[in-house]
C-alpha cells in the first residue's frame, strides 16, 4: 500500500490538466520510487524531511533504488503505471523500460521535479501534513556536457548502411527510410515511432505532399517537411508494404508482429536505437551517435549554411529560442570558422615574418 496520499488523485489531476499519458507513466513511476524510498527506510510521508529528501538524493544516485524496485516487484508489490489510463492507444501500449544502474544529476533533477509537483498539489488541495514545502526540494548542479555531432559525411554513411547491412528488403527499405525521415526532418524519435499512415498525404502508395503535421512534445503541433530524397525512401518502402497496420513503421518479427492490437504492431524505440548503434559501429563513427544525434545534426547544419534561429526553432518545435540557439555553436567546424574569421591575428603575418 502507498505511504504517499492523495496520490491517484494527483495522477487524475494531471491527466485532468491534459498531460500526456506518457508524461503521467513518468510521474507515476517517479513517485513510486519515492514511496519504494520510505518504505526501505521504515518512513512514513510525513517524517520526509530535508535531511531525507539528501539521503534519497543518494538513494537514486548510488542506484539503490533499482535494487529494491526489483525486490518489490519479485515480491507483486508493484503495480500498473498506467492504471486508469486509456489501455488502448500508441503510447499506452508502449512500455517504457525503468533506469538500470546510477542516475546522472539530471535524471535526479527530472524526478525530484516530480516531487515538487506533487508537494505543490497536495499544498493546493489545502493537506494538512505536507511535511516540507517545494522550495525545500533542492536540485542537483548538473554537468555541462558539450554537444557534438558527427561530421556531415559520417552522417550520410549512417543513413545509407541498411543498404549494405540489412538483408531482408522489408527491413531494409523500412530502416532506410526511417533514417532519411530522422535527418530530413529534425523530428524527434517519439514522433516519428507515433506517425500513422494517415499522416501523411498519399496517392496510392506514394508521397503526395512533401510536409507531415506532427504532434510533438507538449502536445505542440507543428509541420515538418521533407526532401525529394527522404520522399523517394519513403515512397520505395510504402510501394512493398502490404499489410493494412495503422503505424507508418512497423516490426517485421517479435511479439509485436504477432498481436492483434493495431496499436501494439508499431516499431519500437529500443530497436531504432539498438539499430543505430549498431550501423555507427559498423561504419566506424566514433562520436557517439544516437537518433536525437539526427536530429541534433539537422539542426547543426542547417545552422551553419546561415538559416535563422526562429527558422530552426520552429522546425524543431522548441517553445524557447534559447534552447536552439545552442545549434549555431555546437559543431567544431563552425567554431574554427568564427576563430579564422573574427580573430584579430588570423590574417595579415607571413609565417616568414613571425619568425
Amino acid at each position: 500500500m502507498s505511504k504517499l496520499p492523495l496520490i491517484e488523485e494527483y495522477l487524475l489531476g494531471l491527466v485532468n490538466d491534459n498531460y500526456s499519458e506518457r508524461t503521467v507513466f513518468n510521474y507515476r513511476r517517479d513517485l513510486e520510487t519515492l514511496d519504494s524510498f520510505l518504505s526501505h527506510n521504515g518512513l512514513e510521508f510525513n517524517e520526509l524531511s530535508k535531511l531525507n529528501i539528501s539521503k534519497y538524493k543518494e538513494y537514486l544516485r548510488t542506484g539503490e533504488y533499482l535494487k529494491i524496485t526489483r525486490q518489490n516487484k519479485t515480491n507483486g508489490q508493484n503495480v500498473d503505471p498506467l492504471k486508469g489510463l486509456r489501455k488502448s492507444s500508441p503510447n499506452a501500449s508502449r512500455r517504457l523500460s525503468m533506469y538500470s544502474g546510477r542516475l546522472g544529476s539530471r535524471s535526479v533533477n527530472r524526478m525530484l521535479s516530480a516531487l515538487r509537483s506533487y508537494l505543490k498539489f497536495l499544498n493546493d488541495v489545502d493537506y494538512k501534513n505536507v511535511p516540507i514545502s517545494p522550495d525545500s526540494v533542492k536540485m542537483l548542479k548538473t554537468e555541462k556536457k558539450e554537444s557534438q555531432v558527427a561530421e556531415l559525411d559520417e552522417l550520410i554513411k549512417l543513413i545509407e548502411a541498411p543498404e549494405t547491412l540489412e538483408k531482408e528488403k522489408l527491413v531494409r527499405y523500412r530502416n532506410r527510410a526511417i533514417l532519411e525521415l530522422l535527418f530530413s526532418t529534425g523530428m524527434r524519435i517519439s514522433e516519428l515511432i507515433n506517425l500513422n499512415l494517415e499522416d501523411l498525404k498519399l496517392d496510392g502508395s506514394s508521397v503526395d505532399e512533401s510536409k507531415i503535421y506532427v504532434l510533438g512534445k507538449g502536445k505542440k503541433q507543428r509541420f515538418v517537411y521533407l526532401t525529394d530524397r527522404c520522399i523517394f525512401y519513403l515512397n520505395r518502402y510504402l510501394t512493398e508494404r502490404k499489410d493494412k497496420y495503422l503505424a507508418l513503421f512497423i516490426p517485421y518479427r517479435g511479439l509485436r508482429s504477432g498481436t492483434r492490437d493495431p496499436y501494439v504492431v508499431r516499431l519500437s524505440v529500443n530497436y531504432l536505437q539498438s539499430k543505430i548503434k549498431q550501423y555507427r559501429k559498423i561504419c566506424g563513427i566514433i562520436v557517439p551517435t544516437s537518433a536525437h544525434s539526427l536530429r541534433h545534426g539537422f539542426a547543426t547544419y542547417l545552422a551553419e549554411n546561415g538559416a535563422s534561429p526562429v527558422a530552426i526553432q520552429r522546425l524543431l518545435g522548441h517553445e524557447s529560442l534559447q534552447t536552439t540557439s545552442k545549434y549555431m555553436h555546437s559543431s567544431d567546424k563552425f567554431a574554427e570558422e568564427v576563430h579564422r574569421k573574427y580573430h584579430p591575428l588570423s590574417e595579415g603575418y607571413k609565417k616568414e615574418e613571425i619568425e
